[in-house]
């Protein structure tokens, strides 16, 4: 995926689609077409269709319709906590100042970042009270361990919004990642699943039917959704990694 974050100020009720530093800029009036035709064109991909997106002004507001006949487009806010599937057919308003708007067609997957006036997009107040310790969620409380663990799934997701659960590291890289075993790791992340089902939360148990790439994504989409990891807790991962650094370089000495 190619693509940057929109970093200009749009005023007067404008527009900005930026498709990895292509971008056009449009008023109230003129739409932005996205396809193998259009104002944003991606011609060297015959799976994608010919007029896939447009964005229009109405009501007050600028909106994504999906004008083609098969191909989803997926919808995600700039920090990562609201995701929606626009399907064929569909049209949804653009409440926020940065929307990310990704696609596959074909092999390939793609990424617009549309900026719109920040007069007329809501802003998300701040939510999460920053403490100290361990992190509770209900009645569920999660050692340090356990919420690196579950940081080393959701590492990709949270650090560029816009990527899908596709993206989540398998067990093996993650454990790598931490510097631990695959058996340690495997034995967090039961234990984080066994907590949160035991709460409630469904699709975390194994078994028969709990195939275990189910299990990671379904863990990531619950933990961001309802915030029990963000983009501030990748400082306890980044933390992490110079102490793994330095056991290893201490073991090969």
């Amino acid at each position: 995926m190619r693509g940057g974050l929109v970093t200009t100020t749009l005023r007067d009720g404008g527009i900005q689609v930026d498709f990895g530093g292509e971008v056009v800029r449009s008023d109230r009036d003129e739409p932005v077409k996205v396809g193998r035709l259009g104002d944003i064109s991606i011609d060297d991909n015959p799976y994608l269709h010919r007029h896939f997106l447009e964005f229009v002004r109405k009501d007050g507001f600028w909106w994504v319709v999906n004008v083609g006949s098969r191909i989803p487009a997926q919808l995600t806010d700039q920090l990562g906590l609201m995701r929606s599937t626009l399907a064929p057919g569909a049209a949804m308003p653009l409440v926020f100042a940065t929307t990310i708007v990704t696609f596959s067609a074909g092999p390939t997957t793609y990424e617009l970042v549309i900026g719109v006036d920040a007069d007329d997009a809501y802003s998300t107040p701040p939510h999460r009270v920053v403490g100290t310790g361990s992190t509770t969620i209900a009645p569920t409380t999660f050692t340090e361990s356990q919420l690196l663990a579950v940081l080393a799934l959701a590492e990709p997701v949270l650090r560029r919004a816009g990527v899908g659960t596709w993206q989540i590291p398998t067990a093996v890289e993650a454990a790598q990642r931490l510097g631990w075993s695959q058996t340690r790791f495997g034995r967090k992340l039961d234990n984080i699943c066994d907590k949160l089902s035991s709460a409630g939360v469904r699709g975390l148990r194994g078994g028969q039917n709990g195939a275990a790439a189910t299990r990671r994504m379904r863990l990531v989409e619950y933990a961001i959704s309802t915030l029990l990891v963000t983009t501030d807790d990748l400082a306890l991962l980044d933390a992490a990694a110079p102490r793994v650094d330095c056991v290893r370089k201490e073991a090969s000495a």
